[in-house]
């Protein structure tokens, strides 16, 4: 039985997801009126100047809700399986070890496909997880939240270096890659959601079958096992889905932060703690911010437009510091 707070949640989360979509396809650096929304979906061949843009903002919009989805479910998983307040694909290296691979791909093996972009993303962010993971769990008191987020900076640090001794040389490779470097969702299209959303299906839906067992590793670790879960497993899994998820955006839409940072944290604070309930309310948000990041990057950045990563870190820079302030995270 879900709670009336729960259930205003979800009724609030889809109003506001609903009216963020059409300001998203409405207003931009040319705002356009409801009946140029209504033609463009009603006739696809019109030549209207306002039509043809609505019909260039309604891809952009709808991989921007399946993106924020993504990447807010992304960062609730790292959070929930290191118990860190502060996960998040950005932190731990994840969306950096994406780009040096995918750069990589492109400088040296000549990658083109989107696909290629997104199978070279997800073993970069596979590595790098792994790597910060393993950094932080040396030395006395294994992977603790301050250890994850200090190996996760570093390495950070380090591959964003890779990354420019790579493209700086060649003009070429430099030119791709600034398209997403920053982070942002214009210029995609429907193609780009045809290849983002097989993968970020699989990896929401399989978080959901997991959800209980996320549940259980709230409790301490030796408690979990003593329930029958097999802790390994379950971590490993969270793992996999959330660095998927991430992967597939940032392939797409370059590495565009703090969406699973602040979200999660959140949904927590003022709704509910339960994971089934967490992922799909952080998805639901998270499309949510992401698209008003966006839209006001557009409105801001007038005659030209602000990137959508620059959006999500003025926004949640500020957001992140107040939640840690009063959540209290002593850990850190």
């Amino acid at each position: 039985m879900i709670n009336r707070k729960i259930q205003l949640a979800y009724i609030i989360g889809i109003a506001i997801l609903i009216l963020t979509l059409f300001i998203s396809v409405t207003y931009g650096v040319k705002s356009v009126g409801l009946s140029d929304v209504i033609e463009a979906f009603c006739n696809s061949n019109s030549t209207d100047y306002n039509v043809n843009i609505v019909q260039a903002r309604i891809p952009r919009s709808v991989f921007g809700l399946i993106a924020g989805a993504a990447l807010s479910i992304s960062g609730l998983l790292m959070q929930s399986i290191t118990k860190n307040p502060i996960s998040d694909p950005s932190i731990l290296g994840v969306n950096t070890g994406a780009a040096l691979f995918i750069v990589t791909g492109i400088a040296f093996f000549n990658i083109q496909s989107k696909l290629a972009y997104i199978g070279a993303s997800f073993i970069g962010a596979i590595i790098a997880a792994l790597f910060v993971y393993k950094l932080a769990s040396a030395g006395y008191g294994g992977p603790t939240p301050i250890k994850l987020a200090i190996s996760g900076a570093a390495t950070s640090t380090a591959l964003s270096s890779f990354v420019s001794l790579i493209i700086m040389p060649n003009s070429s490779v430099m030119t791709t890659y600034r398209f997403w470097q920053i982070g942002s969702i214009g210029g995609t299209s429907f193609d780009d959601i045809k290849l983002a959303l097989p993968f970020i299906l699989i990896g929401i839906t399989i978080s959901l079958l997991i959800s209980n067992n996320l549940d259980t590793l709230l409790l301490s670790e030796d408690t979990a096992t003593a329930l029958g879960l097999n802790v390994n497993r379950t971590k490993a899994i969270a793992a996999l889905c959330g660095v998927l998820l991430c992967a597939t955006v940032t392939a797409l839409a370059g590495p565009i932060s703090f969406i699973g940072l602040m979200v999660p944290h959140i949904i927590r604070m003022i709704f509910c703690s339960n994971h089934l309930h967490l992922i799909t309310l952080s998805g639901i948000y998270g499309a949510s911010i992401l698209l008003i990041s966006d839209v006001l990057g557009r409105i801001l950045g007038r005659p030209g437009e602000l990137e959508t990563g620059i959006m999500t870190a003025i926004i949640g820079g500020p957001v992140f510091i107040l939640i840690i302030r009063k959540a209290k995270v002593q850990s850190l």
